[in-house]
């Protein structure tokens, strides 16, 4: 298989004025690293939600299909190498990306959809309806080539709970029976994780390998959305799972710890902008 000389993504995602989360932290590290990008926000927030204030509005599913209808018109989405979704607030938003994703692929069946099911984390739990989970079950995940749910995420979607490698393996198992074909685990802490590491696994079709970062001194919004964007952009160009993770951790590693370096509440993106294309510690993913 031939790869396009520029990877373009359209990237569904919620967005931010200050700060960056969803399209906001996804958007310019993929420009940085020479992709050509196509933001549809799903909502536009003038910060995003864990300040004690925000402002603005959540956009309808009718701004998706009209934003891809226009597309469609001008002819650009054979030209899509790849469909990036986030933060889905509800199902009538997800069937909407899922058309998008439809339409893609009716102009380039080769187009790659990642879903980064955004719907929990450890200590804060479930951040979405119960409704958003049922359909990212039954109708995300079987239209995804790839996802990247974090721990939390892992455990919710397979009702498995994941508490060391074997029991990771198994989930990781039940994942790909939905139909995704590669699986990115982030924030993943097994029993043998050390107390200062963070582990991530990668699987593809069912070949898994393993990659291990110190524990980030901080943790910072945004920096899953920017991880899920690095590793699809890595993966189309690379077709290799352990490769893609390796860039894309060592460069949001490298984003994090300028972050606290700076003593910042939101991620350094533009002033730690050379990690995306030179890390400045590389790490290596292990097959297990």
């Amino acid at each position: 298989m031939s790869l396009p000389s520029q990877i373009a993504i359209l990237s569904i995602q919620s967005h931010v004025v200050y700060g960056h989360v969803g399209n906001s932290a996804a958007v310019f590290p993929l420009q940085r690293i020479g992709c050509e990008v196509w933001p549809i926000h799903t909502v536009q927030f003038s910060n995003h939600t864990g300040y004690p204030d925000w402002r603005g509005r959540v956009f309808d599913a009718a701004l998706i299909d009209d934003c891809m209808a226009g597309l469609a018109a001008r002819g650009a989405l054979a030209g899509c190498d790849g469909v990036l979704s986030g933060y889905m607030g509800s199902p009538e938003i997800g069937a909407a990306i899922l058309r998008g994703v439809g339409a893609v692929r009716d102009r380039n069946a080769e187009a790659v959809y990642c879903c980064d099911p955004v719907l929990g984390d450890v200590g804060r739990g479930l951040y979405v309806r119960d409704q958003v989970v049922e359909f990212m079950r039954e109708c995300a995940l079987p239209a995804a080539a790839i996802v990247t749910p974090n721990h939390f995420e892992l455990d919710l979607l397979t009702s498995q709970p994941s508490i060391d490698l074997e029991g990771a393996r198994r989930a990781v198992a039940a994942l790909h029976k939905r139909g995704p074909r590669v699986i990115l685990v982030t924030s993943l802490a097994l029993d043998d994780t050390p107390q200062d590491a963070i582990d991530m696994l990668v699987s593809d079709n069912g070949e898994l390998s393993r990659l291990r970062t110190p524990k980030a001194p901080i943790k910072a919004n945004g920096a899953g959305d920017v991880i899920a964007a690095l590793f699809l952009a890595h993966w189309l160009r690379l077709r290799s799972a352990p490769e893609a993770i390796a860039l894309a951790a060592s460069s949001v590693y490298g984003l994090i710890a300028a972050t606290a370096k700076a003593g910042s509440r939101e991620l350094e993106i533009v002033a730690a902008q050379e990690e995306f294309v030179r890390p400045s510690r590389l790490f290596v993913a292990e097959r297990i």
